[in-house]
């Protein structure tokens, strides 16, 4: 995958992204995004078009790989894989979520060598998300996530405005957390409610779902 500028465009599906959905592998055509349009989420926007449901139809869902986060969702979802450019380094992210009742609930996951990288990917994570927002009313706040590592501390990001023009007015909430795992790697995660979903309960249920062991 090819290095794109942050601040000039990032490259979403650039060739075939590879999912998973229904027991079956789709790919799917990939295009240049502009910075300022959803500019992590936006890796989900082929890939779940087809898991997309009105219903909400709670299941919990291993996240996968070397994670071991069981996470709530309100719909079938699928699974995607990119590479995500944090501060100086490329990093691979898992991805899974779906689309239900109006809204995007996905959660992301990188694996880092220890606390203290996987402080600096939080940071620069959080820094895209603040620049991705930067004409909307953005709120933070500290997060209690059960079993999650004290550092990096879990981090709460609400965001109710434009991405970027000509983007449509848009709400995001999102939760970065961290696990240390047993081999010494933390997982570092981002959980994202993207939209306003029908049912406003949903968004604390899929967030106080998460279950790490």
């Amino acid at each position: 995958m090819a290095e794109v500028e942050l601040d000039r465009a990032i490259l979403v599906p650039t060739g075939k992204l590879c999912c998973r959905h229904g027991g079956h592998h789709n790919r799917l055509p990939m295009t240049f995004v502009p910075f300022g349009r959803f500019v992590f989420l936006a890796a989900l926007a082929a890939f779940l078009a087809a898991a997309c449901s009105p219903v909400f139809n709670w299941r919990e869902v291993p996240v996968g790989g070397d994670a071991e986060l069981v996470a709530l969702l309100p719909c079938k979802a699928d699974r995607a894989e990119r590479d995500l450019r944090l501060g100086s380094q490329s990093v691979a992210v898992r991805m899974i979520g779906c689309e239900a009742g109006g809204a995007t609930f996905a959660i992301a996951q990188a694996s880092a060598s220890d606390a203290v990288q996987a402080q600096s990917w939080l940071a620069a994570w959080h820094s895209q998300a603040r620049a991705q927002w930067a004409g909307a009313r953005i709120e933070e706040h500290p997060a209690t996530v059960p079993r999650a590592a004290a550092a990096p501390a879990p981090l709460r990001f609400e965001a109710d405005g434009e991405a970027g023009a000509p983007s449509p007015r848009q709400q995001v909430r999102q939760l970065w957390f961290a696990h240390q795992q047993r081999n010494g790697t933390v997982s570092l995660y981002q959980a994202t409610v993207l939209g306003t979903p029908s049912a406003p309960e949903s968004v604390q249920t899929f967030f106080e779902g998460m279950r790490l062991p």
